[in-house]
């Protein structure tokens, strides 16, 4: 019998993923999104499980062992600079410091404690901010990620638990790292929703990239235009979605949620509102409970408006995880207020919408909704061929 619904993987030991001081990629983005859950009193201690640090088998899932070696003795400043550059380390986006490893290891571990929690039936639902490293790649690390905790955390479902996975990302950035992990695999379906390549790291995540062999058709991309806005951003989520989910029936869901997509991040150029960060894990909700038996795993990613944006935006999760999503129609609590304002270098937010009439208008708005139809369409076209195909057999054979 399950003691709660959902879990809130977490502890302090996960802030030592921390590049610099002023590196985009900071773990107090995790502190203050506890703080908010605790001050709306919607997150209490016996909903948080603390992660445990993967071994160095689990991280090889996916990894290759010289990688792994690669960042312990980058780590501890044993690796020289132009071998580092071979795996992607000590570069701006993925500069050294002090016991990288460990902690990536516990970003990892904390990953497979929510998929454990989830796959052995305690709980239905598991929330793990910490994770979200899309962009590692097998022997490379890139974009702010050493180890791809979510492609560990999905080898480790298939081997473990025999399942079947869909990875949905609705990060700004492509999931590169994840996509490649398991391009040829039929049993993962991967989703990625996001900016175009045309403007935006890492430059991948065309309509075109399917997948390859038997996993030909179980890769899926939505590459949005700049600007696109909430409305045009959720309905190419929303469709794109339920008609891969109805195609694919996983027995698990795992979602990125990076919160880089909203106007006000700093590193992107898509323009959505907290809005989109409500819906986005409302319709995970339902489809997890349709089609996987309530089984969903999440976890966090990119969004670097670290006091306005992710905050609010990672805190609806846990909201609408724990069926307490009428929490988001009161006001911000002064007590969090109070206690980071002083800290921030802006405004903190009263509410957890966006004011009315914060986003400048977009020109070329009929535009932009029009071409992110078009390309959903090209998108999902494999899919709706092969749903014609079964169907026009089906008819024959009756």
């Amino acid at each position: 019998m399950k003691t709660a619904d959902a879990v809130f993987v977490y502890s302090l030991e996960e802030h030592a993923y921390q590049f610099h001081e002023k590196h985009p990629f900071n773990p107090l983005r995790l502190e203050l999104t506890k703080d908010l859950l605790e001050a709306c009193g919607s997150l209490e201690d016996g909903h948080v499980l603390p992660p445990r640090k993967a071994t160095n088998e689990e991280i090889a899932l996916v990894h290759d062992q010289a990688f792994i070696d690669a960042v312990q003795m980058a780590g501890s400043k044993q690796l020289s600079a132009e071998k580092a550059r071979s795996y992607g380390l000590g570069t701006d986006d993925t500069p050294f410091f002090k016991g990288m490893h460990d902690a990536a290891s516990f970003l990892v571990g904390g990953t497979l404690t929510a998929v454990d929690a989830v796959m052995s039936g305690s709980v239905s639902h598991a929330l793990h901010l910490g994770g979200g490293l899309h962009h590692g790649f097998k022997g490379k690390a890139s974009g702010f990620c050493i180890y791809n905790d979510s492609s560990i955390a999905i080898e480790y479902i298939k081997q473990k638990y025999k399942a079947r996975v869909m990875y949905i990302d609705t990060d700004a950035h492509h999931g590169d790292g994840v996509q490649w992990s398991f391009y040829d695999d039929p049993d993962v379906f991967t989703l990625s929703i996001h900016e175009t390549g045309r403007y935006l790291f890492p430059g991948t995540g065309s309509v075109t990239e399917k997948g390859a062999g038997e996993g030909y058709g179980f890769k899926l991309n939505i590459p949005l235009e700049a600007f696109t806005e909430d409305d045009s951003f959720l309905e190419s989520y929303e469709t794109a979605f339920r008609e891969a989910i109805e195609f694919f029936k996983p027995d698990v869901i795992l979602t990125q949620n990076g919160a880089d997509s909203h106007y006000l991040d700093p590193l992107t150029h898509l323009h959505t509102s907290l809005k989109s960060f409500q819906s986005i894990p409302k319709l995970a909700h339902e489809l997890a409970h349709t089609y996987c038996e309530g089984r969903w795993i999440a976890v966090g990613g990119g969004g670097y408006d670290h006091w306005r944006v992710v905050p609010r935006a990672w805190a609806s999760i846990w909201l609408e995880m724990t069926n307490q999503t009428h929490i988001s129609q009161l006001p911000i609590p002064s007590s969090w207020i109070d206690q980071w304002q002083e800290k921030a270098d802006v405004p903190l937010p009263y509410s957890w919408g966006d004011p009315a009439g914060m986003l400048p208008e977009v020109p070329r708005k009929s535009i932009i909704e029009t071409r992110n139809q078009q390309t959903v369409d090209k998108a999902l076209y494999y899919i709706r061929n092969e749903k014609r195909f079964h169907q026009s057999s089906y008819s024959q054979k009756r």
